[in-house]
């Protein structure tokens, strides 16, 4: 009650005694770095309410709710597999055609939702960005953990699949599956956290991000093999193709869940590859997240 009856005067001066407390990291390098990190574990129930909020507005007052999440893959995969498979006769050269997409398209749209959604995500936040401060890179994790959730949802049904297929065996090829899930996650969020920060002062990177995405998935082994991209690519472009991390994701989870029975030819050195990407990857990360801890001082100011 005093606190109402508080003169502009008093407020203010009360205010001004006050110790001063910095929001957000001030500081650089790998202490603003971890200092990020702790204020988003602090925020961490904050972060489970957002995801669960992204997810049930996804679906709202929809009667298939969250079955709708295996409309656009399982489309997809119907009309690559007829078109392509089928028509155009790749599932002539690919044994068990049907696993071998879907195991691509799984962890592809994985990584598609983490950075189409994260990209989007300050400005789909707007209101809560400039009314109080929390650390901003909770709504890019938000866009991770729907992502993870549909990916959930399209990982038990390649699973189911490929056991009534037969190509799922249990042996060391699965950890190829989960070395795959970490480098997009890895990579997905990197690329999220940066292209979050400049999408707010440049909108035109959400329409671009769309595109380059379509683009990178028809640049990935998902509906053809790595040894046909092989055939004719030079070799230098071949070595930045095979080496890509999202390539590396994708060869990971079709050397987990597709590979071994159905006679596939795994690339070369695939572990070590995809352990030099993780690491390049968590170096990216830790830059896109100074980067975007640099840029959102000036982010309600944007928006």
């Amino acid at each position: 009650m005093a606190d109402v009856l508080e003169s502009p005067a008093d407020r203010s001066a009360r205010l001004l005694s006050e110790p001063w407390q910095t929001a957000g990291g001030a500081t650089s390098g790998v202490t603003g770095t971890v200092a990020s990190v702790r204020e988003i574990w602090a925020q961490r129930r904050l972060l489970g309410l957002l995801t669960a909020r992204e997810l049930k507005s996804r679906y709202k007052d929809s009667a298939g709710g969250f079955l709708w999440s295996l409309a656009k893959p399982l489309t997809q995969l119907f009309i690559y597999y007829l078109v392509i498979g089928q028509f155009l006769g790749a599932a002539r050269n690919i044994e068990n055609f049907a696993v071998y997409i879907f195991a691509g398209l799984t962890i592809y749209t994985l990584f598609s939702e983490i950075v189409g959604a994260g990209t989007g995500s300050i400005i789909a936040n707007a209101g809560l960005v400039k009314k109080v401060y929390l650390p901003r890179e909770i709504f890019p994790l938000a866009a991770v953990g729907s992502a993870l959730f549909n990916f959930a949802v399209q990982l038990v049904i390649l699973i189911v699949a490929a056991i009534v297929i037969g190509t799922l065996t249990l042996s060391v090829n699965l950890f190829f599956g989960l070395g795959a899930l970490v480098l997009i996650l890895i990579w997905g969020l990197a690329i999220a956290l940066l292209l979050a920060a400049l999408n707010v002062y440049l909108r035109d990177i959400q329409y671009l991000v769309e595109v380059v995405l379509l683009l990178l998935m028809w640049a990935s082994p998902i509906l053809y093999s790595w040894q046909q991209a092989a055939q004719i690519l030079p070799q230098w472009l071949l070595e930045v193709y095979v080496n890509s991390p999202i390539t590396l994701a994708v060869l990971g989870f079709q050397e987990a869940f597709w590979s071994e029975a159905s006679n596939g030819v795994p690339l070369p050195h695939l572990a070590l590859r995809m352990l030099i990407a993780g690491a390049i990857g968590l170096l990216a990360l830790f830059g896109a997240q100074r980067v975007f801890s640099r840029l959102q001082g000036d982010f309600a100011q944007e928006l």
